[in-house]
Order: C-alpha cells, then sequence, then structure tokens
C-alpha cells in the first residue's frame, strides 16, 4: 500500500514538469519507459520527472540542431554501454558549446556512437539525446 501511495505522489509531482516544460515530453516518456525496465512502476514514475529535461534542445529546434552537427564535422566516439539519459560519459571526450540560437547555455554537446548527445558538463552525464 505505501508503495502504491508513494508511486501516486511521484506521478503527480511529475506531470506538471512534463506539462510545463517544452519539448520535455519525448524526453519523459525515454524517462518512463527506461525506468520502468529498471524499478517497475515507481521507476517508471521517476524515470518520466528525470527524463522530462527543462533546458534542452526543443523538438522544433532538434533537427536544425542535428544539421548544425553534421555541418561542424564533429568527431563520433564509441562507447561500448548504453547511449541513454543519465549514462555518465568519460571527462577524455570533447566537449562542445552549444551555439547560443539554440538557447543552451548550461549544457554542452557531443556525438557519441554517431549519436548527438547534450551533456551535463560538470558530471558528464547525459541530459537529452538528440539522434
Amino acid at each position: 500500500m505505501r508503495l502504491r501511495t508513494l508511486s501516486l505522489i511521484v506521478l503527480s509531482l511529475a506531470m506538471p514538469v512534463a506539462a510545463h516544460a517544452q519539448g520535455a515530453a519525448a524526453g519523459a516518456t525515454a524517462g518512463a519507459i527506461g525506468g520502468a525496465v529498471v524499478g517497475g512502476p515507481v521507476g517508471a514514475a521517476v524515470g518520466a520527472v528525470g527524463g522530462a529535461i527543462v533546458g534542452g534542445i526543443t523538438d522544433a529546434n532538434r533537427p536544425r540542431f542535428h544539421e548544425y552537427v553534421v555541418r561542424e564535422h564533429v568527431r563520433s566516439y564509441p562507447y561500448s554501454g548504453q547511449v541513454i539519459v543519465g549514462t555518465e560519459l568519460p571527462g577524455t571526450i570533447t566537449y562542445y558549446d552549444v551555439p547560443r540560437e539554440f538557447g543552451v547555455t548550461e549544457y554542452r554537446y557531443t556525438i557519441v556512437n554517431d549519436t548527438p548527445v547534450l551533456v551535463d558538463p560538470h558530471t558528464h552525464r547525459i541530459v537529452q539525446i538528440i539522434g
């Protein structure tokens, strides 16, 4: 019973975040799916909150940002682990500033396994997959 109550509380907190964060719906869905695989219903709720990144590349800007990255010819780093939100990448990878026109100043980007990703420069954790 306590687990169900906790699940409902976490879900109720996740809904406003996903509803108000522009471009966060896809991240919330991906986070919820990943969380459900790892932690069941509670994992799904927590994953939704974690996946709903605020301040990332919006859905409307994703194609344009992907084109920008292709034009820049940024090297793709091979990574043997899963390329998912929350993965901590090695500090030896080169991270690049996101141009101001995309409105993302707190994160950097890089290419991992031919997939553009946004990374928190302090933790080296993937915060958004642009793919």
